[in-house]
């Protein structure tokens, strides 16, 4: 009876390229229980068929998602390494060799170029299943030449967030990216290229407080956690419940954080559409303006 109980609980087949986004046949949704088939979620835009739940995904399938076909992969050569020789319940050497055997993606963001609907859009988006989507050096610097990459070709940015905060393991250096990134972003602001900002599942600790915040655009898909520091650390900390939604994107959308939360299978028209606003102002007004 092994096999039924394999195909009752959905589990997935191991694979070495494994993405965020479930392999195999069938596929158990962590909010409603109910099983599909993988298939069914990937034509679903990777969301449940039956309760429209955002499965957590990584980059390259966003790539898919958004981009009318081809796109370009940049920066590949920058890989993360142990400047600090740090350990904590293994070295963080260990920890990226792990990472790398089990990721398509070669640190927590991936930058790519590409055209939605025809037009020009560079997209770091970002992977939770590298370690945990942390903000390390190579994250910083992979930013800061998407932005680059943007100026040259003036072409609009959008970055994908997924984060559990800075590596640890990179401690100050980790850190720096938040200024970093930061300041690099303010050329995009007085180029007047525009810089959207894609929140997703969940987007804590540096990366909200840092460049995930900061879009000319801040949107957010379903239901996605963001915010600095985790609920339960804020209820123990004040002493006080916490409204039910608390840190999802529609509270954030409510209380003025967010210009928007747009369903997956909606993000590339929505992008086309804002894409085709800002290109629109750049022909009347002789350059792009942001909001």
């Amino acid at each position: 009876m092994g096999w039924f109980k394999r195909l009752k609980d959905g589990i997935q087949t191991a694979t070495r390229n494994k993405k965020e986004a479930p392999e195999g046949l069938w596929y158990k949704c962590d909010r409603c229980k109910e099983t599909s088939t993988v298939k069914e979620l990937r034509e679903n835009f990777y969301k449940c068929p039956k309760c429209n739940f955002h499965v957590r995904i990584g980059s390259h399938d966003y790539f898919e998602l958004i981009f009318d076909g081809h796109y370009d992969v940049f920066f590949e050569e920058l890989r993360s390494h142990d400047a600090l020789s740090f350990v904590d319940m293994k070295p963080y050497p260990q920890r990226l060799t792990e990472a790398y055997r089990k990721n398509k993606s070669t640190d927590a963001i991936t930058v790519a170029r590409g055209k939605v609907n025809r037009r020009t859009l560079v997209v770091a988006a970002m992977d939770f299943s590298f370690i945990g989507g942390s903000m390390g050096s190579v994250v910083g610097e992979r930013i800061s030449r998407a932005i680059d990459l943007s100026l040259e070709e003036r072409a609009p940015l959008l970055i994908i967030s997924k984060s559990g905060g800075a590596r640890m393991m990179e401690a100050a250096l980790s850190l720096m990216q938040m200024a970093k990134t930061s300041a690099k972003l303010t050329l995009l602001a007085k180029a007047r290229i525009p810089y959207f900002s894609l929140l997703t599942d969940p987007t804590t600790g540096g990366v909200t407080a840092s460049f995930a915040m900061l879009g000319d655009l801040n949107i957010a898909e379903p239901e996605a956690l963001i915010g600095f520091a985790g609920p339960r650390v804020i209820k123990e900390t004040i002493k006080r419940e916490l409204p039910e939604d608390f840190q999802t994107s529609e509270f954030l959308l409510e209380h003025g954080f967010l210009d928007m939360v747009v369903d997956r299978k909606d993000l590339k028209e929505t992008l086309s559409d804002l894409l085709s606003l800002f290109e629109g102002k750049e022909a009347v007004n002789g350059q792009s303006t942001p909001g």
